[in-house]
């Protein structure tokens, strides 16, 4: 078998965040694997192991060791030279070691995907209920966030937490940033996590955030009634790579669920969609945290 060269690799010398090219990979591996009429199971012992792991590397959820790629091309029948090339390339990719690695005694093992999708994104869509999105959080918000969902852990952990939170954040201004558009119930923003003069500072970067070209942020006010995102808070993430998929990730309080069919991110998109219709608008949300604001003094 010999598939074209482009479909759904990227182009030669492009770099692509490593989930991105995990997914990528894992995405063609399965192509190429159901092209030739193979199952898992059949793929897994080619390469000495499991079903488990040929699921694990189709979906991007692990790095991959340059001899099981070129061991599973060969068993599909993949011969073209530049294909090999390609999908070698993006191994190598998937596997750089990103800044949050020195955090990985700290950070949960379902939260560690996340960060690489996020890291990786072009458009990042959020409905948030209960806290400001982490993206646009003030230490001292992150902070009283932190303790208050850890309680007990040392200030050293609570200091090295809140230290990822606060370098997520470089992704808004760098080079090519993602577009953020965020929409916050306005129950978070009443909710005067770590104090009132804590949530003050929070309202007033919000307010400051929002000029940033790539950032959007609404508000659902109270006055807006039920919302079709009551159940709770919800991202959702985009590629520029066309052969990587949205992602839906709702974090839960021991875990978190990475949803990636169509029929789930579109029904999430049409939320995120309708929320957005009934929100205020971004100019009307920036006078509405400093309303905020003032209403905390008094």
């Amino acid at each position: 078998m010999n598939p074209e060269p482009g479909g759904g690799l990227p182009d030669e010398g492009t770099t692509v965040g490593s989930a991105a090219a995990r997914m990528m990979l894992g995405s063609q591996l399965r192509r190429f694997r159901e092209a030739a009429g193979i199952t898992p199971e059949a793929a897994g012992w080619h390469i000495r192991s499991s079903r488990s792991k040929i699921s694990r590397m189709e979906n991007g959820r692990v790095g991959f060791k340059d001899r099981d790629v070129r061991d599973l091309l060969e068993l599909y029948g993949v011969a073209d030279s530049q294909v090999t090339s390609a999908m070698l390339a993006l191994a190598g990719q998937a596997q750089t070691q990103e800044w949050w690695a020195q955090f990985g005694d700290i950070l949960p093992s379902w939260f560690e995907p996340y960060l690489g999708l996020e890291a990786s994104a072009s458009r990042i869509r959020s409905f948030d209920l209960q806290f400001v999105h982490g993206l646009f959080q003030t230490e001292a918000y992150a902070r009283a966030v932190t303790a208050l969902g850890l309680r007990g852990i040392s200030p050293d952990e609570i200091d090295r937490r809140v230290a990822v939170r606060v370098k997520r954040q470089e992704l808004l201004t760098a080079a090519k940033p993602p577009r953020v558009w965020s929409v916050m119930d306005e129950a978070a923003l009443r909710r005067p996590v770590g104090g009132v003069r804590v949530m003050q500072a929070q309202l007033r970067w919000l307010a400051e955030v929002a000029q940033l070209p790539n950032v959007t942020l609404q508000v659902v006010p109270f006055q807006a009634g039920g919302h079709d995102a009551a159940g709770g808070s919800f991202t959702i993430l985009r590629f520029s790579e066309p052969a990587v998929p949205d992602v839906v990730y709702i974090e839960q309080l021991t875990g978190a669920l990475y949803l990636e069919k169509p029929a789930a991110t579109d029904h999430y998109l049409d939320i995120m969609n309708r929320l957005s219709a009934t929100s205020l608008s971004p100019a009307e949300s920036i006078p509405f945290f400093a309303d905020l604001s003032r209403q905390l003094q008094t």
